[in-house]
């Protein structure tokens, strides 16, 4: 028994029986004999089976209290509780029932697939990164996201009645914007509006819309981008700063010594 609980506190262990979730999981996908679907189904509720036991042998190992001060930790047990109604279906067999709508509860099985991400190298390091890059961008993203707002409220009155597809609502509407401000196929939303007017009201849409994905689209973007990896690269400019601070007061003293006769 000892030495199942000190396989469960192994990462390699656990890192190996993810990967091996993860393959069946993908063969689940493909259209194989029953038998074999079924067989790979059981060993993924094993496998479940497997994480819950981690989690309990952690948290009598480690103590609740000091398990879920690691930010790690508690994104395993997330991951792992989302797990468990597909391991629910397969003990209490409610496939037999007249529940089949909570069936769908059972691709909660692939959240497991998301414990990789504690395995990758220096991925604390990008994580903080991350943290940094979201606080530096946070106002710029609200202001961004209220400029969206603001032209697609604009749009919805303007060509509700010429293209009630794209800006038939506010919804809808935001949603068209944002995919002009993707850039990508952003000429085709003006273009079908063009198609449906006057010369002069396909004219000045054409113009509209330029100037929302120059603003927008590259303009804004191209800002909300910059401030967002200048920040996740912060902290190694912030090392590199200090140590040229570092450097200069070395040679700051050392000027003081030569001026004041001193040997260095």
């Amino acid at each position: 028994m000892k030495n199942f609980q000190r396989l469960l506190l192994n990462d390699r262990f656990i890192l190996g029986v993810i990967f091996v979730n993860a393959i069946v999981i993908f063969f689940q996908g493909f259209d194989i004999p029953h038998n074999i679907i079924r067989a790979l189904a059981q060993t993924d509720n094993i496998i479940t089976l497997i994480f819950v036991a981690e989690l309990i042998v952690k948290l009598r190992s480690y103590g609740t209290r000091e398990f879920f001060k690691s930010n790690w930790n508690i994104f395993d047990a997330l991951l792992i509780l989302l797990a468990v109604p597909s391991l629910i279906f397969w003990v209490t067999n409610i496939s037999t029932l007249d529940l089949d709508y909570l069936l769908v509860l059972r691709v909660t099985r692939i959240f497991k697939f998301f414990r990789f991400l504690r395995f990758f190298p220096q991925i604390d390091e990008l994580v903080r990164g991350v943290q940094r890059a979201l606080n530096a961008s946070v106002i710029v993203l609200l202001g961004f996201f209220v400029f969206i707002f603001i032209i697609s409220i604009v749009s919805t009155f303007i060509y509700r009645e010429v293209s009630p597809e794209h800006f038939g609502d506010p919804f809808k509407s935001l949603y068209s914007i944002f995919k002009v401000f993707t850039v990508e196929g952003w000429y085709e939303v003006p273009d079908e509006i063009a198609a449906a007017s006057s010369p002069t009201i396909a004219a000045l849409t054409k113009i509209f819309f330029v100037a929302i994905l120059l603003v927008g689209g590259i303009f804004g973007l191209s800002l909300v981008n910059s401030i967002f990896v200048d920040a996740m690269v912060s902290d190694n400019n912030d090392e590199l700063e200090e140590k040229v601070a570092s450097l200069e007061e070395k040679i700051d003293l050392l000027i003081e010594k030569v001026n004041k006769g001193k040997p260095l």
